[in-house]
């Protein structure tokens, strides 16, 4: 059977990145969504591209799985079908009502490399010079190379809940162990280069270059069009 076609993310796309602490009412509801969320999502008009996630504990990123958080990745043609999906009424109206709190960002890339799924984000703006700024980092881990990644996981999450200029840093992913990414969200660039530039962080990268860690990978820069909601009780916009 022949490979469907990539679908043509132009130059209006736009993302939409939210999380959800779902209430321990909807536990069982969101877990459902696992099962059934990701064909809802196939339905939205304008929507091209979209990932349901689950988190680590406490939206951290080791081992042990959240039992309620929950993150929706997507892109859409334009801004027209985003206020759409995320309006009072939308889809995502579904996950906020049954949330405790809840987080959302609309974004566009300004700098991307690498794919998801075989897909490219397509670059939408220019890198701010000053301001805020987002970033996702995900990857497709070899499972020879799991055990090693892990090994690393720790030292690197110390350093960036620790590194100055961090509005919020999250670790989310499609599958346990394997399909993994994290999302930051900086005071500056200068505030993300310097952590990116060093420590735990840089010797993490340069180990999963050397020694093959993934199949796929990328890493995406965003600048943050519009935020809603709280998260851990802060508004980050």
């Amino acid at each position: 059977m022949a490979a469907s076609p990539a679908p043509d993310l132009g130059r209006d796309a736009v993302v939409i990145f939210a999380l959800f602490d779902i209430a321990p009412a909807h536990r069982a509801w969101g877990w459902w969504q696992f099962v059934v969320g990701r064909r809802r999502l196939r339905s939205v008009p304008g929507l091209r591209f979209a990932k349901l996630l689950g988190s680590g504990h406490e939206g951290r990123f080791g081992l042990k799985p959240s039992a309620s958080i929950q993150g929706v990745f997507c892109i859409f043609d334009d801004d027209a079908s985003a206020d759409a999906f995320t309006q009072d009424g939308g889809l995502l109206q579904t996950w906020r009502s049954r949330a405790r709190e809840h987080f959302c960002l609309r974004l566009r890339a300004c700098s991307s490399r690498g794919s998801w799924s075989g897909i490219p984000i397509p670059v939408t703006a220019a890198l701010p010079a000053q301001g805020p700024i987002a970033s996702l980092t995900r990857a497709s881990i070899r499972p020879g190379r799991a055990a090693a990644f892990w090994r690393m996981e720790p030292a690197a999450e110390r350093s960036l809940t620790e590194a100055s200029g961090c509005l919020l840093a999250v670790g989310v992913g499609e599958a346990p162990l394997l399909r993994q990414a994290t999302f930051t969200l900086w005071e500056s660039v200068a505030a993300m280069d310097a952590y990116a530039r060093r420590g735990a962080h840089l010797a993490a990268i340069r180990a999963a270059a050397e020694r093959g860690f993934f199949s796929e990978s990328m890493f995406v820069r965003f600048v943050p069009q519009r935020t809603e909601g709280s998260w851990r009780g802060h508004r980050l916009g």
